[in-house]
């Protein structure tokens, strides 16, 4: 015997369960990947401050070299060398 107020749930009652199951993993992964962004963790692609870094890397590369060549520790050839191959 069946209970007089108890009604089947219609078919498409079902397909609410997994597409919520999706939504709710795709959020906590924006989360997750939004956190380890925000404390600079992750692999160097995901840096967000673009190229700056290796540009200002490069820069302090070409001052040291500029001092080495004035204290006398490299000749003119040897610094315009390094110097053309940090320029690229």
């Amino acid at each position: 015997m069946m209970p007089q107020n108890w009604w089947p749930m219609p078919w498409f009652g079902m397909i609410f369960g997994p597409i919520m199951m999706i939504v709710f993993l795709v959020i906590a992964v924006l989360i997750g990947v939004a956190l380890i962004r925000a404390f600079g963790m992750g692999p160097p692609w995901w840096d967000h401050r673009g190229d700056h870094s290796s540009r200002e890397s490069s820069r302090r590369a070409l001052e040291i070299l500029e001092e080495r060549f004035a204290k006398g520790e490299i000749d003119k050839e040897e610094f315009e060398e390094k110097k053309r191959l940090l320029s690229r």
